[in-house]
């Protein structure tokens, strides 16, 4: 009974340890992660925390009846605008164009839509209310049309990054202005000229910085404390040390109570760059895999550590995809009772232990090996083949896996479309079959070569003949 009694453990970026997780209300918890500034299509570095913060969404719905996910979308940034201006297409074209493309590219990587996705441009209202209360607090100041949180009225400010005053200033590249009182602070809110998007204010027409943004959006759904606040390791500093320190000087309470923080992407070892062409966004790669196949890739790799993107790791995340696809077809006939709790407790103990989704797809492959297993022995039962199926998409969906019919998975074909289509292929596959009943196996083998040359494989059976792209 491990998997029930071991308790939730995260790695919490604030304290740099594990800790037992224990929720503000049990009866309902709140995630808060940064969501993607719309202003392109998602890249690989973007899904990677889209596809973490999945994972433990499904998770805490297993271990708790309500839980509030929240995941922003940054529709008013300074990207966006330089992105209208280079192409000459409106703000509004642009973010709602982008928004949806995200939106089918997350989709095709089996990641669930968050409770929430509030939109920063619907939020303006509530960031001017607590840029007040920071100046009302004596946390901000107004100095010539800009508004600017001052890090000196912070003591503890940086304790979540760790980093020293001067680190800190180095690494936020701070902007060297006239009107900051001191090199550190940073902007709540900047004026706007016409030609930019901009919201009446207090202090004159104007916009939103990035980071008041999430500390408004949060705080609307999940209150002034929440539970769990997640995103990329870029997002350390500054964006997080700037959300925590100016929501807790706001609220006078503290923020979230717990950070997870996905490790750095590379891509074959190098940091991923537009000019080093290694740079990949997750269309692209939609376009050479399945979005399962990417998936799993990503989490192959704990979270917390740096994770090197490959082709041959996203080779071998299709290879055991097509294993565990080809027990599942194996008993294709065999019912499953689907009210039936069928999860076993080692998944459920690997993903409580900070997310352990190495150890979790060992014990896929155990389960694949246990129903392979049930399914050849001679001497094996129905009820025997149902446990470890029902046990295979149990496991797999807690992982966000092994959520298609299998001879769809293996009829998967490349945005280049397939040499030959199904038709062609279950043509072959015929005249195959009819040459071996005449025993012309000449032609068969022919056949056989012609069809493995055009990437697909043939798997003959007590059944019959099935077939799989490869």
């Amino acid at each position: 009974m491990i998997g029930l009694t071991v308790p939730l453990v995260l790695y919490n970026t604030l304290s740099r340890r594990k800790e037992t997780f224990v929720p503000l209300n049990p009866e309902k918890v709140g995630m808060y992660v940064c969501g993607p500034t719309v202003y392109d299509r998602a890249h690989i570095g973007n899904a990677r925390p889209v596809v973490v913060f999945d994972v433990l969404y499904r998770l805490l719905r297993r271990l708790y009846p309500d839980v509030t996910y929240v995941r922003n979308i940054t529709d008013v940034d300074d990207k966006i605008n330089a992105k209208a201006k280079d192409t000459g297409e409106a703000i509004s074209a642009i973010t709602a164009r982008t928004t949806k493309l995200f939106h089918e590219d997350i989709a095709a990587l089996n990641a669930l839509p968050p409770t929430v996705e509030p939109r920063a441009t619907a939020h303006i209202t509530q960031m001017i209310a607590l840029i007040e209360k920071l100046i009302a607090n004596g946390h901000a100041y107004e100095a010539e049309g800009h508004v600017l949180f001052s890090v000196p009225s912070m003591p503890d400010y940086g304790k979540l990054s760790g980093r020293s005053q001067d680190e800190m200033i180095a690494g936020a590249r701070v902007e060297i202005a006239p009107y900051k009182r001191d090199a550190a602070d940073f902007v709540l809110w900047k004026p706007s000229t016409d030609d930019l998007p901009g919201w009446d204010s207090p202090w004159g027409r104007g916009r939103p910085g990035w980071h008041i943004e999430c500390s408004a959006m949060s705080k609307e759904y999940l209150g002034p404390t929440f539970d769990i606040h997640g995103g990329g390791q870029d997002l350390v500093f500054p964006h997080h040390e700037n959300e925590m320190a100016q929501s807790c000087c706001a609220n006078s309470a503290p923020f979230a109570r717990y950070w997870l923080h996905n490790g750095w992407l590379m891509v074959e070892g190098e940091k991923m760059s537009k000019s080093l062409g290694n740079f990949f966004t997750v269309r692209e790669l939609l376009d050479q895999a399945p979005g399962e196949a990417i998936r799993l890739a990503m989490i192959s790799t704990h979270y917390h550590q740096p994770f090197d993107w490959t082709a041959e790791g996203l080779k071998q995340a299709r290879q055991t995809l097509d294993r565990l696809y080809l027990a599942l077809r194996s008993t294709a006939d065999i019912a499953i009772d689907e009210d039936e709790d069928a999860l076993p407790l080692e998944i459920l103990a690997a993903l409580k232990d900070d997310l352990n989704t190495p150890l979790a797809i060992s014990h896929l492959h155990e389960i694949a090996t246990n129903l392979n297993k049930a399914v050849k022995d001679p001497k094996g039962s129905v009820e025997e083949q149902a446990k470890w199926k029902a046990a295979l998409l149990a496991a797999g969906d807690l992982l966000g896996l092994l959520r298609q019919d299998p001879e769809d998975w293996f009829r998967w074909v490349p945005a280049g479309g397939a040499a030959l289509s199904d038709e062609q292929v279950q043509s072959l596959v015929d005249q195959r079959l009819a040459a071996r009943k005449n025993k012309d196996f000449a032609a068969a083998d022919r056949l056989r070569k012609e069809l493995t040359d055009n990437g697909v494989l043939l798997e003959d059976g007590a059944g019959g003949t099935t077939w799989r792209r490869s």
